[in-house]
């Protein structure tokens, strides 16, 4: 471990010591004092512009609005990556794309992705070894069942959902997985009658219920608003006037979340568990193209979409609420990332982190009190390179690099690197020392082929497509 590293994660120690009283007791102390609850709902192709609270005119999120009403909304929130695999390889690990080990979205010929390795160092086993009770519930992505990858393997006690992310492109598929079981629905043959968001929605009730005498920590990565584009019923937009099945349908998945994200925060009042449980609500990347970009307007103010090192791709929504801890109504441009979460979540527990993280603790910014900020953030993706320091933002993929003024251009038009040699050169530093190699890029599947040939074949990228960074 460098010295960088280890004065990094004294200080994640030594500030959630500062949260606990006498004995390890959290925030509060007192006799019946303990740590408070973490909920971490995350969207799937959610973009910036998709949300009311952020300016969304159409979809109708009253839920999450209200989480930002009662709570914080962060101007500066980024992704891990702009595409699935990686950005929860960053959110777990709480090491940004240069470092941690998923950097892209890599195919099996079997159900599941490249696994992360036994030894990774995540949220969920950081929070296991402070007494948390902890599940993940939705899609996985980094792993294969009976893998390394495994949620059980990788922190987390219960697990229920897909394991395999190219399976989460149904909301009516075959079949889910509970912890090493494959859990059959009725959905066989096309048949559609186990909606998969409605069921991740009632295991995630369960599990509160089931912990609701015990700190826990519940990981909810839903599929809404991914494609396919498929709903139970079309609710209030089923009669707009004008509007395309494709359009009715994005919305009434989107509020469809948005309800469920209601139904949690009512139960955990009704527990008497709302003055301790923190609710962070975000989304894995920018809004994908198509219908979620153009008939909604996905990113709202921002240059780019999924898949893209441009604020589309990248920025994401940040609501969180905290009765009595978060001041209602707080709005913060604090520049935080995906990599901050595991030091976050591990100062709110008093847990230590005992590997390397890029990571910064956001606990002051909730809490509404003076927060150190990174020197810079860092992405790379299938050769771009992509960098935040304070108002500038830095884009270089193959033989262009362009630096834009956020404060003044958060729309990223005006190229201003000619102008401005001494930054460009600070950037492009940052650049060369944050990128390391990865196993991952050369990992290869050696295990037994189902009958029939496993996983269909991915779909290859058309030669018009538009760069990554597009």
């Amino acid at each position: 471990m460098n010295r960088r590293v280890f004065l990094k994660n004294t200080g994640v120690l030594a500030a959630g010591l500062s949260l606990l009283g006498d004995g390890g007791r959290a925030i509060g102390a007192g006799d019946k004092a303990r740590q408070p609850n973490i909920i971490y709902i995350l969207a799937d192709d959610l973009g910036y512009g998709h949300l009311g609270c952020y300016g969304q005119k159409e979809i109708k999120t009253p839920n999450i609005d209200r989480i930002a009403a009662e709570g914080i909304r962060l101007t500066d929130h980024y992704a891990g990556s702009a595409v699935c695999a990686p950005s929860r390889s960053v959110l777990l690990q709480g090491l940004h794309t240069g470092h941690c080990y998923v950097r892209g979205n890599r195919p099996l010929p079997v159900e599941g992705n490249v696994p992360l390795p036994a030894d990774t160092q995540t949220f969920g086993k950081v929070m296991q070894t402070a007494g948390y009770k902890t599940a993940c519930i939705g899609k996985w992505g980094l792993g294969y069942p009976g893998s390394t990858g495994d949620p059980n393997k990788q922190g987390f006690d219960h697990w229920f959902g897909y394991n395999c992310q190219r399976q989460a492109h149904s909301y009516y598929p075959t079949h889910l997985w509970r912890n090493d079981k494959k859990v059959m629905l009725r959905n066989k043959g096309g048949a559609k009658k186990d909606y998969s968001h409605d069921l991740m929605t009632l295991e995630a009730l369960q599990f509160i219920r089931d912990n609701a005498k015990k700190p826990f920590l519940l990981y909810l990565p839903y599929t809404i608003p991914h494609s396919a584009f498929q709903v139970p019923e079309l609710g209030i937009y089923a009669n707009k006037a004008g509007w395309s099945g494709t359009k009715k349908a994005i919305a009434a998945m989107i509020t469809r979340m948005d309800r469920d994200v209601g139904t949690i925060a009512k139960l955990i009042k009704d527990l008497g568990l709302d003055d301790n449980t923190l609710v962070i609500f975000t989304s894995d990347n920018g809004s994908a193209g198509g219908g979620l970009h153009s008939l909604f307007k996905g990113s709202g103010p921002l240059r780019g979409k999924k898949g893209s090192l441009y604020e589309g791709g990248i920025r994401a929504p940040f609501v969180a609420r905290w009765p009595g801890k978060i001041a209602k109504g707080s709005v913060s441009a604090h520049r935080s990332a995906f990599w901050d979460m595991l030091p976050t979540f591990a100062e709110l527990g008093g847990a230590k982190v005992t590997k390397e993280t890029d990571g910064i603790s956001m606990v002051p910014t909730l809490l509404g009190k003076k927060q150190k900020a990174h020197d810079y953030l860092y992405w790379e993706f299938l050769g771009a390179k992509a960098v935040r320091m304070g108002k500038w933002k830095a884009l270089a993929a193959k033989r262009k690099f362009s630096l834009y003024d956020l404060d003044k251009d958060i729309g990223e038009t005006t190229d201003l690197s000619s102008d401005n040699p001494e930054i460009v050169k600070q950037i492009k530093t940052i650049i060369a020392k944050s990128h390391r190699d990865t196993p991952w890029s050369t990992w290869k599947y050696t295990g037994p082929i189902p009958e029939g040939g496993g996983q269909k074949k991915p779909r290859r990228r058309k030669k018009n497509r538009k760069k990554p960074t597009e």
